[in-house]
């Protein structure tokens, strides 16, 4: 069961990185630092980032659930 929590956990934080890295920049920051500042015309439609924002919280839950269940299972024995 450990195993299985770990390797959801490693799989869950490699896409949850990519994901967050899909985002557009919406301000100043580390983002306008490499060049998110400038606006592109390729910047996708909103529904697009609605589903991407969907999917990034889905990810952080199955993260955040692989988190606990490692820490229960360590915490048990």
């Amino acid at each position: 069961m450990k195993l299985a929590l770990d390797i959801v956990l490693i799989v869950s934080s490699v896409v949850l990185v990519l994901l967050i890295l899909l985002h557009r920049g919406r301000g100043g920051g580390l983002s306008s630092l490499f060049g998110g500042g400038v606006q592109s015309s390729l910047s996708g439609s909103s529904v697009v980032e609605k589903n991407l924002d969907r999917l990034t919280l889905f990810t952080a839950a199955i993260w955040l659930i692989a988190i606990v269940g490692t820490g229960v299972l360590v915490k048990i024995g």
